[in-house]
């Protein structure tokens, strides 16, 4: 049975489609020891060969793993790293190609979710479905309760306006001069709560994501992961 490149390699675990396709177009796809550089391209998993940075590419019969990580501080997301930091993969002993869904900068802790499954990744990290990832900042100084509303309602940052964010002050400590926030946003831009943080004068020191969805990571310890089941698989698609 035909199915577009693309596809066949989402399903592979290689990345999301859309991941993917930029691959393609990069020149880093190959059927049958032909470099693939259009999209369009469908293949026959039975009589093609298919590669990727020329490793031979096969569909894994088993089933998908979905991983929730307690990403620590000092890890990248990337899934290769060329400047010799930790990678988020170095936690995860298995012999699956997964792939983060989303991202979490090096100094954010927190919930983060890997898989082989590159549809799911499409899913999750596609604005439309509008996920709700929840955030403990602790920044410096007093917030104010019209600060607070300022990151409810939406800020300015560069060339885009948030979108309504749910927010609580939790704590204010006047000897140390710090707050800290639960926010809950379900956009994903590159460091958003600390640039949201900052458009009311206000630096992020510590940023730890607590929840993706419903799924918290508070029975996790740092460092460590679990296998999601298919019931919070289906939570976090709103399926």
């Amino acid at each position: 049975m035909e199915e577009r490149l693309q596809k066949y390699l989402a399903e592979a675990g290689i990345a999301s489609r859309r991941k993917c396709e930029e691959y393609i177009l990069e020149g880093k796809v190959k059927v049958n020891g032909e470099t693939v550089t259009e999209l369009g391209v469908k293949v026959n998993e039975s009589a093609d060969k298919i590669y990727f940075e020329d490793k031979l590419i096969k569909k894994e019969n088993n089933k998908k793993v979905y991983i929730l990580l307690n990403k620590p501080i000092g890890y990248v997301t990337t899934t290769k790293e060329q400047f010799g930091r930790e990678k988020v993969l170095d936690l995860i002993k298995t012999n699956r190609r997964l792939v983060p869904v989303g991202r979490l900068d090096m100094y954010t802790s927190g919930a983060l979710i890997l898989t082989d499954d590159g549809d799911f990744v499409y899913k999750v990290t596609h604005p439309k479905h509008e996920i709700e990832k929840t955030y403990i900042a602790t920044v410096h100084g007093e917030v104010l309760d019209e600060e607070i509303e300022k990151l409810r309602q939406g800020v300015k940052i560069e060339d885009y306006t948030t979108s309504i964010a749910k927010v609580k002050r939790i704590q204010y400590n006047p000897e140390k001069k710090q707050t800290r926030l639960v926010i809950t946003i379900h956009e994903g831009k590159n460091r958003q709560v600390r640039k949201m943080c900052e458009a009311i004068g206000k630096k992020v020191i510590a940023l730890h994501r607590s929840k993706i969805g419903n799924i918290d990571v508070k029975d996790i310890p740092l460092g460590k992961w679990r296998y999601l089941n298919d019931k919070e698989v289906k939570q976090i698609l709103g399926e």
